[in-house]
């Protein structure tokens, strides 16, 4: 009983314990803020490649473009 009594006393897991529940609440933060900022950097790309194909460069056209002999 007294080693049962030690083992609940004993307070050098605690530490650990604490560094696992911050490891994951930084973890957890890093996972979410990842995906929020990968669906805006998503959309934010989107828009750029619709403004870029609706634009009329004014450019040759798209068959190529080169010198003609």
């Amino acid at each position: 009983m007294s080693k049962f009594v030690a083992f609940l006393k004993d307070e050098s897991g605690a530490s650990a314990a604490e560094y696992v529940l911050i490891l994951a609440i930084i973890g957890s933060a890093i996972a979410g803020s990842a995906l929020a900022f990968g669906n805006s950097i998503g959309g934010a790309l989107d828009k750029a490649a619709a403004v870029m194909n609706a634009a009329d460069f004014g450019g040759a056209p798209a068959g190529g473009g080169g010198a003609t002999p």
